[in-house]
């Protein structure tokens, strides 16, 4: 049976002050009513209802997962002791998938990101399983046609066609400079690479035990505690020891087997605040805001305040201002990456309590 795993541990570093240690991005409202987490829950629903559903995310947050998720069974709320990256969460979750369904297809999506076209998302999702399912030794990728320059995405590029918008995979790029970017856009032989991927839970445990054999040998080691009383223990002391490595750079890089959908959805990874330029719709000045704000002479610019307490712009352009209760950021509009810094500047004791 099909089941969805919402990869939902990210950190959204770069949507601070809004987005802290303990509020990361995927639980936040950015788009729609919905937090980003249950817009990625309710695109499967009732086509995959939350019985087979499963979340990976931090031990950490694991209380706000089930406050946004409260149809999902706690036992697949699957929690992290530790970051260890794409290869030990995909691994952990279908071992315990298969311990379930030993048939078991995964879908596997990012908890944060944007995706309109519901109906798009789930007819192109099915073309995927039934390749998948009529090929079992296929991984399956989805990619987005780019539709801009972007040299924060790593790339893919498709080889010969093998029907249905599926393609061979020729290589894997990574994130490029402008120049390449531009060749890539060009082409038309490159996508995006966004992340989303169904495959059957028993073939990618075999592609990692292949690959990172030492990782599968301890996760294997978990399999007699799945359902016990044991669980958290033994989840706590092996998940720390495992080698922290992206499921691109295991597994989807060194195999042959591999095949790209073209996505006919559109998506957004809502990767910084520049994303809400997209997201909202401008002013006839070209201003994004959301909240209680006021902008006189200001143009281009993305604005964010909180429900009682109003944010005034005059003569103001091309910039990024959010504020919150207990933090405010004012920042260049196309420098949103530089919020990388800030968190860098904010671990001090005096100002660790705003991260």
């Amino acid at each position: 049976m099909l089941h969805s795993v919402i990869m939902a541990g990210g950190s959204g570093t770069r949507f601070w002050p809004l987005s802290r240690k303990s509020l990361p991005k995927q639980f936040l409202t950015l788009a729609g009513e919905r937090s980003l987490i249950q817009q990625s829950f309710d695109r499967c629903q009732p086509w995959i209802p939350a019985e087979r559903t499963w979340v990976v995310t931090g031990k950490h947050l694991a209380d706000l997962t089930r406050q946004h998720l409260p149809g999902v069974p706690d036992s697949q709320i699957l929690q992290e002791p530790a970051a260890r990256n794409t290869a030990p969460c995909l691994g952990l979750a279908a071992l315990c998938l298969l311990a379930l369904d030993p048939d078991a297809t995964m879908l596997v999506m990012p908890a944060d990101h944007v995706i309109d076209d519901v109906a798009a998302f789930r007819d192109d999702v099915q073309k995927a399983v039934s390749l998948v399912d009529n090929n079992p030794e296929r991984l399956v990728l989805f990619g987005v046609p780019p539709t801009y320059p972007a040299t924060g995405f790593g790339y893919i590029e498709r080889s010969e066609s093998i029907g249905q918008g599926a393609f061979e995979v020729k290589a894997f790029r990574e994130k490029p400079d402008r120049d390449t970017a531009e060749h890539y856009l060009r082409s038309g032989t490159f996508f995006w690479n966004c992340g989303i991927f169904v495959w059957k839970a028993k073939r990618i445990l075999e592609a990692l035990a292949q690959h990172e054999p030492e990782m599968v040998a301890r996760l294997e080691t978990l399999r007699p505690h799945i359902g016990m009383p044991s669980w958290g223990d033994a989840l706590n002391e092996i998940f720390p020891t495992l080698k922290s490595i992206s499921i691109d750079y295991a597994v989807l890089e060194r195999e042959q087997k591999i095949a790209v959908f073209e996505a006919r959805f559109p998506w957004d990874d809502v990767g910084g605040w520049e994303a809400v330029a997209r997201l909202v719709s401008a002013d006839a000045n070209g201003n994004s805001v959301v909240g209680p704000v006021l902008t006189v002479d200001s143009r281009n610019c993305i604005v964010r305040s909180g429900d009682n307490h109003v944010v005034a712009l005059l003569g103001m352009e091309n910039c990024i201002v959010v504020q919150t209760p207990d933090a405010t950021l004012v920042a260049r509009r196309g420098d949103d990456e530089a919020i990388r810094q800030i968190i860098q500047a904010l671990q001090t004791p005096e100002l660790n309590k705003h991260l």
